[in-house]
């Protein structure tokens, strides 16, 4: 019977009309109410596994999908727009641009290669544009990368013709010219981890840096791909890990010359750092930020598949028992996840980009205002005993801000030539500007009358203090000459080149430049500096500023300046520290008006050794000497297109390789014609000073003739 009614149950119809209904129906109601409890009870049960396995499933999709947003998005960076040029809307540039864009992004792009570039339009409409994926990089992410910068342009940089836009996987850059195969080191970026290193350690990890990250650039420059990652130990415990990279369209004397840019860039003081301009990149850190196993290993081999648990049994208690495994299984695997989400947000170091790239005004430099009365105590109140100089532009007191940090605090005076519009110049120009052959401002003020400008403390004083000061002279030996005069012209090289600003020193100078405790030099006073625009090559003034000597002959009788300007005084420089003596102390001596014309007598005699200070000549390298010789007789060319620019010259001072061109004589310098000085380099006196370069020889407001 409790088959007959176990078949008549399963089934979907019923014959009322059987004969063993009637007889067995007492029975079918028992049966009948047992079975509709039972699948009562299992409705409730599978009405609540529904809403148990929706809500884990909706919570399991939620993070993995936020999770999985956060993990793959490309990491931005920086962007450039310089907003020099720009289209509207439906144009036929804009046509092109997308149609550009849609190719770079497409399914067809070189991914595998990382590297793809593309044209779109003819003539002034045309759009040249190209990404490039970091070398480690798996081809997805590169698609993902610029699938996702493509789609940015149009937030970061609207209706703009060239574009660069940085990020940590990949960049991405477009424009109305070609730029394609051409080396391109404008609009640098530099960006710091915020840890800096221990200060003993300064110069023994600023050697491993460059030593690893020059290897580096040497092997990437030779590869096809123009890419290179490599480590090294720093201590028992951690590696230097450091990574270089060129757009490989480059030709290999481009790449290694940009690289070489990049690297002497670095900030080496911190933990980590990077350097990008839109040819190559440059990065180092304390830890592993590329995949290691993509560039020294095969890829990882896949993981084990996945163990399905069996189907469930029939019955409630199977039911349970999924329950009891799945629901304690997510669990876990969740709690995995965002420990794994958060150790991973955790790890990634916080960067500050430089603040070079900034705004364009004096709020630029709001962080940086000081208090008059905490200067007022670092300085004990200006004390006499605190003067450490005095120059055209006011005094400089050494001083100590409240957290012991010692600091040279230049005060300007009242009755100086430097107004309300040179101390805002000085500012904005300063605290935009990060380099280490650059003094550092620190902070300042601007309270009634008062200006302020608060400087790192740079022990030991200018550079004439010293090569000019024969008891002094002796602690110049050439190794540490050679070492200012590299220090200098990437210094300089920043100033025009490297930093997203064009800058014109206008007063570059012995005076000007201050060493540090290891003698390294830093370039200072830009109270006279001038911003040039993108595309701009040169400018007029009738305000000429600056020192007699120094000055190129084209600014010095026409008002003209320019990056040869610097070029000029950058060539004196170097022959004054090479002989040890002024350019002005040659002022009709041995029938030479000046150093220029005295270093070509001897360089068209054949000696140009006969120039070097006699406390080094004995303990020199010759052929480096000789070599510095020329390229500071090629700066001080009269013609400006002959003198090489600051990008030249430090290929000409690192590299033996570089063929240096004859140099010709240099015109003479206008002073000779005028007879004496009317304002002779020696009208102000200083005191012993760390910052000499308060303006101690300028001159103002003289028009050409």
């Amino acid at each position: 019977m409790n088959t007959s009614w176990t078949r008549i149950l399963n089934t979907k119809t019923f014959d009322f009309s059987s004969a063993t209904l009637h007889k067995t129906i007492p029975c079918f109601i028992v049966i009948y109410r047992k079975r509709e409890r039972e699948s009562k009870f299992k409705k409730i049960i599978s009405t609540v596994m529904s809403s148990w396995a929706s809500l884990i499933f909706l919570f399991i999709f939620s993070f993995l999908t936020s999770f999985r947003v956060s993990a793959q998005d490309p990491t931005y960076v920086y962007h450039i727009c310089p907003n020099t040029t720009t289209y509207t809307r439906n144009s036929t540039y804009s046509t092109n641009l997308r149609t550009l864009l849609s190719s770079l992004s497409s399914s067809n792009s070189s991914y595998s290669t990382g590297f793809q570039t593309a044209t779109s339009g003819q003539g002034t409409d045309s759009v040249t544009g190209l990404f490039l994926c970091r070398g480690d990089v798996s081809p997805e992410v590169c698609r993902r990368c610029v699938a996702f910068v493509v789609n940015d342009t149009s937030t970061r940089c609207p209706n703009e013709r060239e574009v660069v836009l940085y990020y940590d996987e990949c960049i991405v850059r477009y424009s109305n010219r070609n730029i394609l195969s051409t080396l391109n080191r404008n609009g640098g970026v530099i960006l710091r981890n915020t840890q800096n290193i221990t200060s003993n350690q300064n110069d023994q990890f600023r050697d491993l840096i460059l030593s690893t990250m020059n290897q580096a650039a040497s092997e990437a420059a030779d590869s096809p791909r123009k890419f290179d990652a490599r480590k090294a130990d720093w201590t028992a415990s951690q590696s230097l890990y450091g990574l270089v990279q060129c757009t490989p369209d480059l030709t290999r004397q481009d790449c290694l010359s940009c690289l070489q840019q990049g690297i002497n860039q670095l900030p080496t003081d911190n933990i980590g750092g990077r350097f990008l301009v839109p040819s190559c990149s440059s990065r180092y850190e304390l830890y592993a930020f590329y995949n290691e196993s993509a560039i020294t290993t095969p890829p990882p081999p896949p993981q084990p598949p996945v163990s399905v648990p069996p189907p469930p049994e029939k019955g409630g208690s199977s039911s349970v028992l999924v329950v009891a495994i799945v629901v304690p299984t997510i669990v876990v695997a969740l709690l995995f996840i965002a420990c794994y989400y958060f150790l991973a947000k955790r790890a990634k170091k916080t960067y500050g980009t430089s603040s070079a790239f900034d705004g364009d005004d004096i709020t630029t430099a709001e962080s940086l205002q000081l208090d008059y009365r905490s200067i007022q105590t670092a300085t004990n109140d200006f004390s006499e005993s605190n003067k450490i100089g005095q120059g055209g532009f006011g005094e400089v007191y050494k001083g100590a801000l409240s957290d012991g940090t010692e600091v040279a605090v230049k005060r300007l005076s009242k009755s100086s030539g430097q107004g309300d519009a040179e101390f805002k110049n000085e500012v904005i120009l300063v605290a935009k500007l990060q380099h280490r052959n650059l003094v550092r401002l620190l902070g300042f003020c601007l309270e009634g009358e008062e200006r302020v400008l608060v400087y790192e403390y740079v022990p030991n004083e200018s550079l004439d203090y010293f090569i000019f000061d024969p008891a002094k002279q002796t602690q110049l030996d050439w190794s540490r000459r050679y070492k200012i005069i590299g220090g200098i012209v990437r210094g300089i090289l920043y100033l025009h080149q490297d930093s997203r600003l064009t800058i014109i020193h206008r007063d570059l100078k012995a005076s000007n430049v201050l060493l540090d405790s290891d003698m390294n030099p830093k370039i200072a006073d830009f109270g006279m500096a001038r911003i040039f625009g993108m595309n701009q090559t040169e400018e007029n003034t009738s305000r000429i500023v600056g020192t007699y000597g120094y000055m190129s002959p084209e600014y010095a009788m026409h008002g003209q300046y320019s990056m040869k300007s610097d070029v000029y005084s950058f060539g004196v420089l170097v022959l004054e520290i090479i002989s040890g003596k002024k350019n002005s102390s040659f002022y009709q001596t041995d029938g030479a008006h000046d150093l220029v014309s005295y270093a070509w007598r001897l360089w068209s005699n054949g000696t140009p050794l006969d120039l070097v200070d006699p406390i080094i000549v004995d303990n020199c390298q010759r052929n480096e000497v000789v070599r510095c010789v020329h390229i500071g007789l090629l700066c001080v060319q009269e013609d400006p297109v002959e003198r090489p620019p600051l990008s030249t010259i430090v290929l000409m001072l690192t590299s033996n390789t570089v063929t240096l061109p004859v140099p010709r004589q240099p015109g003479l310098f206008f002073q000779s014609r005028l007879g004496k000085d009317p304002l002779d380099s020696d009208q102000f006196t200083t005191t012993k000073s760390l910052l000499r370069s308060v303006d101690d020889a300028s001159i103002t407001d003289v028009y050409p003739r």
